[in-house]
């Protein structure tokens, strides 16, 4: 599970490395509030997370152990360019 420094924003990089932890259902009170307050203001994550949340429909349950260190640095990669291509 990722810490979070206690600032009351999160920024994007840090809702999509939280974003299974959400789905989850790990996060503790305080930090689901302020992601989904995130979420509220964001277009570019809350599409991210409708799209995690069909990946997880139609693959099955994906665990952060079912993905190598390269997988989710890739997925990240991934995640950028689209959000650049949005801006």
């Amino acid at each position: 599970m990722i810490r979070l420094r206690r600032r009351r924003d999160l920024a994007c990089r840090q809702v999509v490395e939280l974003a299974s932890d959400y789905l989850e259902g790990t996060l503790s009170h305080s930090d689901r509030e302020r992601f989904e307050r995130h979420l509220v203001g964001c277009p570019h994550c809350t599409e991210y997370l409708a799209q995690m949340r069909v990946t997880i429909k139609l693959t099955g349950r994906v665990s952060a152990t079912d993905l190598t260190p390269q997988v989710q640095d890739h997925f990240l990669e991934l995640y950028r360019r689209w959000q650049a291509d949005e801006d």
